[in-house]
């Protein structure tokens, strides 16, 4: 996402957000124009990487910073349109050249955040943040026309609820 991203929420690192980042995630994805099936795929993208940064980069703080934007990606001549989202954080820097999903052959639960990502998104880039930090860029490719009915004149209003546990909000 070279420009501003059109949407952008600050949340912090406590896992009890990651239900209102995917419901959030989706009901954009859905405005869009994709499928239920498509909107639930990108939201689960989003929950593996917000995952990976709390479990893996903050190494299970509940109060660091992280960024989501969230951009739709506009009709050109070279793409139908899409998502862009862009997730930043302050965590351990990692050599973008290692993140990398186990190999599925080895059955054992857990550890197919970055498999699952890079099968659900088109294009998936990690990279390092001046500092400190890792930045990651995925983004999902709509549907065409032909495939699909666009659905913003449908598609359900969006809710999204987020609990904030701090005294200062009750």
């Amino acid at each position: 996402m070279d420009q501003r991203p059109e949407i952008e929420l600050r949340l912090t690192s406590d896992p009890m957000y990651l239900c209102g980042a995917r419901e959030l995630v989706a009901c954009i994805a859905r405005r869009i124009g994709f499928d239920d099936m498509d909107c639930a795929k990108i939201a689960l993208a989003v929950d593996e990487a917000l995952s990976n940064i709390i479990r893996h980069g903050y190494e299970r703080a509940f109060d660091k910073p992280i960024w989501l934007g969230i951009s739709p990606l506009k009709p050109s001549a070279n793409t139908i349109g899409g998502i862009v989202i862009a997730i930043e954080d302050e965590a351990k820097q990692v050599d973008p050249c290692h993140m990398k999903g186990r190999d599925l052959d080895d059955i054992k639960p857990g550890g197919l955040g970055v498999h699952i990502i890079h099968e659900v998104m088109n294009d998936v880039s990690y990279e390092k943040r001046k500092g400190c930090g890792m930045r990651l860029v995925m983004t999902k490719y709509a549907p065409r026309p032909s495939d699909s009915p666009r659905l913003s004149d449908q598609a359900p209003s969006c809710k999204v609820t987020l609990n904030d546990r701090s005294p200062s909000r009750r």
